[in-house]
C-alpha cells in the first residue's frame, strides 16, 4: 500500500522523517546543541542515496554525450566574480522582521502561507499593501511586521587572514564553469556545442529555512553550462534528438499562468521549440533529458511538470526559465530542479569585467569573399589642423570602428568629433576584398540545474509503502544504498550455524570484492532482518540455509515481491548484475 495512492497522507512527512533518522539517512545538524535550521546530517544510507542519484545523474546527463565533460571549482569566490555575475546586486530575498519577537521571515513566503497570494517576484510595495490589507502578522507571536526589504543571500567570508579579501561562498556552481570556459573550450579542441558539467556543495542565507530538506543553508546541486551557437542550434540537435525521443513534457506557459490556469499541455520535445513554446531548441532537448532522468527516480510522468516563470520572477541574466516540479504530498509542487537560457549574459559580463576574451571563433565551411570598407588617416595634414587638439580628437577617432568611421564620412563628408568638424580631405576611403575564414561569437549557454537533497527526498516519498504494516522503501533497484543483503539462516554457536555464517560472510566478502554494495546482518529473526533491509530499501535479500550447505545454492528474495528464487553461489554475482541491469524486482 502506497500512502501517495491509498489516501493516507496526514502524518507520511512524520513518518518519513522517523524513518530518515532511524535508518541513517538524514537528520538535524547539530541536536547535541538544539540543531541549525537549514543544516542536515547525512548518514551511512543518506550518504549512499545521494551518491546514486549523483551517478544516475551523471550517467544521463553528462557520460552519455561526447560533447560533454565534468570539472570541479572552488566553493569559495572571490567578490569580484559575482560582482561581475551581478549576484551582488540582484541575488536577494525580501524580508520582514517581527517588531515584538524578532523573528525574521521571508516576506512572500510568509504573505502566501497566510493569505494564499503568490507575490513572487512582485515589488516591495506590493507586498507591503498587502501585509496591510490583509492583516498579516507574525505567525509565531502575533506581532507587527516590518516593511519589506531586500537581504543579500550570499554567505560572506574573508580569503586570508587578518582583514583579508572579501569573498563569497557559491550560490551556484555556473560561475566556476563561465570563468573556466575558455580554458576547458581549448582543452576540447575548440568545438561547439560544449557541455561543462559539475557536482559540489553551495550555500545560500535563506532567510527562514523550514521545509526540512526543501530549503538549506548548505546542500549540494548538479549543474551543467551548455555553451553553443545559437544560430546553428537546428541543425547541430538533429543529431541528438533521438536521445530524448517519446520523452513528453507536461508544460505549463507563462501565457496560461497570466490567464489564471496551470493546467499542463503535453508537448514532445520537438513540438516544444518548433511551437515556440520554448525559446531555444537545446533548452527543450534538456527538459526532455530532465523527464527522462526523474522517471529513472522512479517518479510517474503524470506527477511531473515544467512550469515556464514569470518574467518578473526570471533571474536577472535568464530569457526563458522552467522549474521541473514532482507533486509532493506534503508540499505540493515542489521544484526540483531549474532549466535556465542564460543567453550570453554571463559570458559578457566576465569579459567586461576580467578584461579577457571569452569569444568563439566559428570557422565557415569555405572561406568568404567579402569587401571590408577602410579609411586611411592623413596624419600629418591632420597634425597642421588640430595643433594642441590633435592627441584627443586621435584618440576619440581611434575608438570608432572602421565600418562606422567610412559610413560617417560617406553619408555626411564629414565626422564630428566634439566641436571639431574633419572633412575627408583629412580621409582616403578605398574598399578591399579579401578571405574571411571565420567570425568571433559569444556563445550562448542553456543550464539545467538539480538540487540533490530535494531529489532525494521525493525519492523517499514516492518509495515508501508500507505492507501488512511494515515499511517498504520501492526504490528502484540501482539507486538502493545497498544493492544486496546476505544473511545467515541462523547465527548461534551451534556448528551448523558456524557454517552457515561463515559461508554468508565469504559470499558478502566475493560481492564486495566484484564492487556490489553489501550489508550483512545475522541479529534477530530472518523476518526482522528481511524487515530492516526493506526499511533502507535493499532489492534484493540473499540467504545461507540448510541446503546451502548441502548444494553450495542460496535463495535471493525480491523485496517488491518477496518471491524466492534459488541460486548457485558461483553465479550469484552475475545473476544479481543482470537484475540490476533489467531493474528486475519479480
Amino acid at each position: 500500500m502506497n500512502p501517495l495512492r491509498c489516501g493516507c497522507l496526514s502524518d507520511l512527512y512524520d513518518k518519513l522523517v522517523d524513518l530518515a533518522k532511524k535508518r541513517g539517512v538524514y537528520w538535524v545538524s547539530y541536536e547535541i546543541y538544539g540543531g541549525l535550521a537549514g543544516f542536515y546530517d547525512f548518514g551511512p544510507v543518506g550518504v549512499l542515496l545521494k551518491r546514486s542519484i549523483i551517478d544516475e545523474w551523471l550517467k544521463t546527463f553528462v557520460y552519455t554525450f561526447d560533447f560533454m565533460v565534468e570539472i570541479e571549482t572552488p566553493m569559495i569566490n572571490p567578490q569580484v566574480v559575482f560582482k561581475a555575475s551581478g549576484h551582488e546586486d540582484h541575488f536577494t530575498d525580501p524580508i520582514v522582521v517581527c517588531s515584538k519577537c524578532g523573528r525574521v521571515y521571508r516576506a512572500d513566503h510568509l504573505i502566501k502561507e497566510v493569505t494564499g497570494i503568490n507575490v513572487e517576484g512582485a515589488s516591495l510595495e506590493s507586498m507591503w499593501s498587502i501585509i496591510v490589507e490583509k492583516g498579516v502578522k507574525c505567525p509565531e507571536c502575533g506581532g507587527d511586521l516590518s516593511k519589506p526589504e531586500n537581504a543579500l543571500l550570499l554567505f560572506k567570508t574573508e580569503i586570508g587572514p587578518y582583514r583579508g579579501q572579501l569573498g563569497y561562498l557559491r550560490p551556484e556552481l555556473a560561475q566556476g564553469m563561465f570563468v573556466d570556459f575558455k580554458t576547458v573550450l581549448n582543452i576540447a579542441r575548440n568545438k561547439l556545442p560544449l557541455g561543462i558539467a559539475q557536482v559540489g556543495r553551495v550555500a545560500r542565507n535563506e532567510i527562514s529555512p523550514r521545509q526540512g530538506l526543501l530549503r538549506l543553508r548548505e546542500f549540494t546541486i548538479m549543474e551543467l553550462e551548455f555553451f553553443h551557437d545559437p544560430s546553428e542550434s537546428r541543425r547541430d540537435i538533429e543529431d541528438y534528438l533521438g536521445y530524448v525521443e517519446g520523452e513528453t513534457l507536461n508544460v505549463v506557459t507563462a501565457e496560461s499562468r497570466e490567464r489564471g490556469f496551470e493546467e499542463p499541455v503535453k508537448l514532445t520535445v520537438r513540438e516544444a521549440f518548433e511551437k515556440g513554446v520554448v525559446k531555444n531548441p537545446w533548452l527543450a532537448f534538456w527538459m526532455g533529458v530532465g523527464a527522462k532522468f526523474v522517471r529513472s527516480l522512479g517518479i510517474p510522468p503524470e506527477k511531473t511538470r515544467f512550469l515556464e516563470k514569470l518574467p518578473h520572477e526570471r533571474a536577472h541574466y535568464s530569457a526563458q526559465t522552467f522549474d521541473q516540479e514532482v507533486y509532493s504530498s506534503k508540499f505540493g509542487w515542489v521544484e526540483i530542479a531549474g532549466y535556465a537560457y542564460r543567453t550570453d549574459y554571463d559570458l559578457r559580463k566576465h569579459m567586461e569585467y576580467s578584461g579577457v576574451d571569452m569569444f568563439f571563433f566559428k570557422r565557415y565551411e569555405r572561406p568568404l569573399e567579402v569587401v571590408k570598407k577602410r579609411v586611411a588617416v592623413d596624419y600629418k595634414k591632420l597634425t597642421e589642423f588640430l595643433g594642441e587638439k590633435y592627441q584627443s580628437v586621435l584618440k576619440s577617432l581611434q575608438s570608432m570602428s572602421q565600418e562606422e568611421l567610412y559610413e560617417e564620412l560617406s553619408n555626411k563628408g564629414y565626422v564630428l568629433i566634439g566641436d571639431v568638424k574633419l572633412g575627408r580631405e583629412f580621409f582616403e576611403l578605398r574598399e578591399e576584398k579579401t578571405l574571411v575564414h571565420g567570425e568571433k561569437i559569444v556563445p550562448h549557454v542553456v543550464e539545467p540545474s538539480f538540487g540533490v537533497e530535494r531529489l532525494l527526498y521525493i525519492l523517499l516519498e514516492y518509495s515508501y509503502t508500507v505492507v501488512e504494516d511494515r515499511v517498504v522503501l520501492r526504490i528502484p533497484p540501482r539507486l538502493a544504498p545497498y544493492q544486496v543483503a546476505v544473511f545467515p539462516l541462523l547465527a548461534g554457536g551451534k556448528e551448523e550455524h558456524r557454517a552457515m555464517s561463515s559461508l554468508a560472510r565469504s559470499i558478502v566478502k566475493r560481492l564486495r570484492e566484484k564492487g556490489l554494495r553489501v550489508v550483512y546482518d545475522e541479529e534477530g529473526s530472518i523476518g526482522r532482518r528481511y524487515a530492516r533491509s526493506d526499511e533502507i530499501g535493499v532489492p534484493y535479500a540473499v540467504t545461507v540455509d540448510h541446503q546451502s550447505l548441502r548444494d553450495n545454492t542460496v535463495t535471493i528474495r525480491f523485496r517488491d515481491t518477496r518471491n524466492q528464487v534459488r541460486v548457485e553461489v558461483d553465479k550469484l554475482y552475475d545473476t544479481i548484475l543482470k537484475y540490476l541491469e533489467d531493474n528486475k524486482m519479480a
